[in-house]
């Protein structure tokens, strides 16, 4: 079933997203050469109990996982592009980074991702994500009230292919609201003025995500972690945004760099 919140709803919604994209930020400035992945995760850990937030991730047990999960990150590295299980890993220069992470406040839940490069940068890997990037953008430019659900999805393929990248459609975006997943599934391709009606209240995390050289993916031994299935490096971008009579209000803005909270240059906790 899908429930459309009010406007009232949408903001406590907002509240829980700033969060989300307020950390998601001091995330990735926190990443970097030498940092741990369990320091990030420990460093997540940390601020989610500072704020009095719930982790959507820690025990979350789908059909496609092996046993619940027990992180409050998804840390994705070079070919791993969902769901990454954090584990003893330092990050090396030119490494590409996707962090997603989706809590609850109140009640009430925000999910975002965003894709970064530690080190030197290979224009390949920038070009990947800044697709994703100009891909989400588009796709939020579409979620128009009166529109279609199909809208979103035609957006995201199009980029998609306009920078030379297939598309995998078995996983994508999700409705979003009281809980971290629920009705619709939000595909990364489709055709437009197809589909579910986007009416104002709907609220949705919009996620495309590419691998550079197929669309095919393979998971592995641990059940959580997705990487491309020839080995090639992937990207991974989304917000949590609401449907309004005025437009797409994207509820996951992160700050600009030097807005970032004043503790967002605290050094992450050892993991334990």
């Amino acid at each position: 079933m899908i429930e459309l919140k009010s406007a009232e709803e949408i903001g406590r919604m907002a509240v829980t997203g700033q969060f989300v994209g307020e950390l998601l930020a001091e995330l990735s400035g926190v990443a970097a050469v030498g940092v741990n992945l369990m320091d990030l995760e420990h460093h997540a850990r940390r601020r989610i109990a500072e704020r009095g937030a719930e982790s959507c991730y820690w025990d979350y047990a789908p059909s496609f996982g092996r046993g619940p999960f027990r992180n409050v990150l998804c840390l994705s590295v070079n070919d791993a592009v969902l769901h990454g299980l954090p584990h003893d890993y330092v990050l090396r220069d030119g490494d590409l980074l996707s962090i997603d992470m989706a809590v609850s406040i109140d009640g009430w839940v925000a999910d975002s991702a965003l894709s970064v490069v530690v080190g030197t940068p290979d224009p390949a890997d920038l070009k990947l994500i800044e697709a994703t990037e100009v891909a989400l953008e588009a796709a939020i430019a579409a979620a128009q009230p009166d529109g279609r659900l199909g809208d979103i999805s035609a957006a995201i393929g199009e980029v998609a292919r306009s920078y030379g990248y297939g598309v995998n459609a078995e996983f994508g975006g999700h409705g979003i609201g009281r809980t971290m997943h629920e009705a619709p599934h939000v595909s990364n391709d489709g055709r437009p003025r197809r589909g579910l009606r986007l009416d104002p209240g709907l609220t949705l995390a919009i996620e495309p995500w590419f691998c550079r050289s197929t669309d095919k993916i393979k998971f592995d031994g641990d059940g959580w972690t997705i990487r491309s299935a020839d080995g090639s490096r992937t990207a991974h971008s989304e917000h949590t945004v609401a449907i309004t009579a005025a437009g797409p209000q994207v509820l996951t803005c992160r700050p600009t760099p030097g807005d970032a909270p004043a503790d967002a240059t605290r050094k992450p906790a050892a993991a334990a």
